[in-house]
């Protein structure tokens, strides 16, 4: 059995799925002397990690030899996916190896894991706060764009349940330090997946939404090219997470259907209001509601 790697110093960490944040998860851990793993799909990434001094060794293939030498194996895949990657691969994984994660909801994920985990094995989950649109790049244009720097100044959410130990919740702690986030936060699964619905997955619902508002038919193109020609930051601001990676996001959303449903509610309830408000002319409302988001960006601003 291996030793438990309180505080990984001098351990191996394997990533899982060399995205945009499993690639940088790789170069900020290489980049900081701990000696990292690849697994990902593309034979191209692993080509580039290992030429790069990325990664000392990889593959394009499940690698029972990589897993049986990881401590830390970091999985930076779609929950779907790493439900299914575990259900095939989860015997290759020795006892007294951590396991964590990068997936944005956590409900329909963790207790999953870690019931279908070998004795021995524990499961600790996370969520780096950071990102970067790069929708229809190529594989390889992606793990290029991968670097630390989008972890510096985000938030890193770890997402204990009582099944894990305090030693696992700390080392998944010290990760999130290790790669240069700025806050490392606790939550509950529960809290996880109700903050994300608010702060992420409604934003993007509301970008996309706004987004689809532009007039189609065979002139959208030059449609679409003049709105450009003519808009300000306050569109490109709201819109920025618009180009969207579709795959992942309608996975997500519908991972946390019920919960996001609660808050695209609550927004139609208050954008009916605002509209009533402009409909009867009662700039009163409108004002009330414009003070107090004004008051709230504020208080947000300084605490972020």
């Amino acid at each position: 059995m291996k030793q438990f790697p309180y505080l990984i110093p001098d351990r191996t960490v394997l990533i899982v799925g060399m995205g945009l944040i499993g690639a940088a998860y790789a170069r900020a851990l290489s980049e900081t002397g701990y000696r990292v793993l690849g697994i990902t799909r593309s034979q191209e990434v692993i080509d580039a990690a290992l030429a790069d001094g990325v990664i000392a060794a990889g593959s394009s293939q499940v690698d029972a030899e990589l897993i049986a030498q990881a401590d830390i194996i970091v999985f930076g895949l779609y929950p779907a996916v790493l439900i299914e990657w575990l259900q095939q691969n989860a015997h290759l994984i020795a006892p007294g190896t951590v396991l964590t994660d990068v997936t944005g909801v956590k409900g329909c994920v963790v207790e999953q894991v870690q019931a279908m985990l070998p004795k021995g094995v524990e499961y600790i989950s996370a969520h780096p706060m950071a990102g970067r649109e790069l929708v229809g790049n190529s594989k390889l244009d992606v793990y290029r764009a991968a670097t630390p720097d989008m972890f510096r100044g985000a938030n890193y959410l770890v997402v204990p349940t009582d099944k894990n130990t305090p030693e696992a919740i700390c080392l998944c702690e010290q990760l999130g330090r290790i790669l240069g986030f700025a806050r490392v936060t606790r939550l509950s699964v529960e809290e996880h997946d109700r903050m994300i619905a608010y702060l992420s997955q409604l934003t993007h619902a509301i970008a996309v939404s706004l987004m689809c508002c532009a007039d189609g038919g065979a002139d959208e193109a030059d449609g679409l090219a003049r709105l450009a020609r003519l808009t300000g930051d306050s569109f490109r601001d709201l819109t920025r997470i618009a180009k969207i990676n579709d795959a992942m996001w309608s996975e997500l959303f519908l991972s946390n259907r019920d919960t996001l449903l609660e808050q695209m509610d609550i927004f139609i309830d208050r954008f009916t209001t605002m509209r009533d408000a402009l409909a009867e002319g009662d700039s009163e409302t409108m004002r009330e509601m414009m003070r107090s988001s004004t008051a709230r960006r504020r208080a947000f601003d300084k605490n972020s």
